[in-house]
């Protein structure tokens, strides 16, 4: 699959984590096949790595936590 620039990826994710939820230690989604057709999840994990937050996947969605404390899932 064609990937875009690094430079339109960046600016992709500039996007998402400049949303006011990250600000607040909230959540942000996407769907899975959005960010598979513009950027990869090849690209979006380690950036969720990088910010220190967490990642899940569940019913076609990605779900970024944005808050680095420990996570527990409880059901």
């Amino acid at each position: 699959m064609l990937r875009p620039s690094p430079l339109l990826a960046q600016a992709w994710l500039d996007d998402v984590f400049a949303a006011k939820a990250v600000g607040k230690g909230g959540i942000v989604r996407r769907a899975v096949r959005d960010v598979e057709r513009e950027i990869g999840r090849e690209i979006l994990v380690p950036e969720v790595r990088r910010r220190g937050f967490h990642l899940i996947e569940c019913g076609g969605q990605f779900i970024v936590i944005c808050n680095p404390g420990q996570m527990q899932v409880i059901c």
